[in-house]
């Protein structure tokens, strides 16, 4: 069976997309595990975006190997460093010096609901940049839902104050560099391969993580042992499979028929989130968990007349 046979079949979008989207939700619980266990305090910033660039620079490398595997050339094209440098900085080294600095502060639930409003800051942007991208009513509801859900997930249980703090609000601004850096990709993409984009921009991106917690944390500062190992790995994995996978499917087939799958990131991270780090899922979170995921099926919901076009895989 060829790729486009299987990833255009009902089994082959399925089964990617939901692969996908639970490597990408599984990726909440398995940073905070790593910080717990190799001692990462939530002050140390440093040592996160060193973990982080560790993180990103292994899966670069595991995206060259695999499309080395399969002859496809990644040879760096001078042309093509500036705008990659540019995009490395904005979607993986702004975004994750934010992200991994906000989830110390953060629950991996609250992490997991604050993720899925990339799909709403794309939409936002989407109307300033674009003539031809306005906001509809459809889309302000789905916004609106969507945030209102992230401020529910952060309502104050009993006899506690009100739980929007410097996590979360460091968790919402990666999300919105998320969000530009997708569109930053998309228009970079008809210049240069998606998997030549991405394994750069992660590359570049890594390194400056590592410079920045490098420089005063020290380059080697971890003492691994085989189950660090095992979740830095897989956390490399999770990032260079989630895009192998959910890009093959976006080539494949029409938005419509694929972006609500996106709806599961959240979910997927709060289960996981409850079932690896013990929190608890009190009912704040599942009101704001329904809320952000109705939100985001709105918004990516298409009119069944409308002609759809293929969205470009952004990584």
């Amino acid at each position: 069976m060829t790729a486009e046979k299987f990833f255009t079949s009902k089994m082959g979008v399925i089964s990617a997309a939901l692969f996908a989207t639970f490597l990408w939700g599984s990726a909440f619980p398995a940073i905070k595990l790593s910080y717990i266990e190799l001692s990462i305090g939530a002050n140390e910033y440093d040592k996160q975006l060193l973990f982080a660039g560790y993180r990103f620079l292994l899966a670069g490398v595991f995206i060259f190997i695999f499309f080395t595997l399969f002859n496809q050339s990644l040879k760096l094209r001078r042309a093509t460093l500036v705008p990659l440098i540019q995009l490395g900085f904005v979607q993986t080294f702004i975004q994750y010096l934010l992200f991994y600095i906000g989830l110390s502060y953060s629950t991996g639930m609250q992490g997991a609901v604050i993720a899925g409003t990339a799909s709403f800051f794309q939409i936002i942007f989407a109307h300033f940049l674009y003539a031809d991208d306005g906001l509809s009513l459809r889309k302000w509801i789905g916004i609106a839902l969507g945030f209102g859900g992230v401020l529910v997930v952060n309502l104050p249980k009993v006899g506690a104050d009100f739980q929007f703090g410097i996590g979360e609000l460091l968790l919402l601004i990666a999300m919105m560099a998320s969000a530009y850096g997708n569109i930053m990709a998309r228009e970079r993409s008809s210049k240069m391969d998606i998997s030549y984009l991405t394994a750069y921009q992660m590359l570049f991106g890594s390194i400056g993580l590592i410079i920045a917690g490098g420089w005063s944390a020290g380059f080697f500062p971890f003492t691994f042992d085989w189950y660090t190992v095992g979740l830095i790995m897989y956390l490399a994995f999770l990032s260079a499979a989630g895009f192998v996978l959910w890009n093959n499917v976006m080539k494949y087939n029409k938005v419509g028929k694929v972006s609500m799958y996106l709806f599961l990131v959240p979910v997927f991270g709060v289960v996981l989130s409850a079932a690896f780090l013990d929190e608890v899922m009190h009912y704040t979170i599942l009101i704001g968990l329904a809320l952000v995921t109705v939100g985001i099926i709105i918004v990516n919901r298409q009119k069944v007349n409308k002609k759809e076009e293929k969205l470009q895989p952004t990584g």
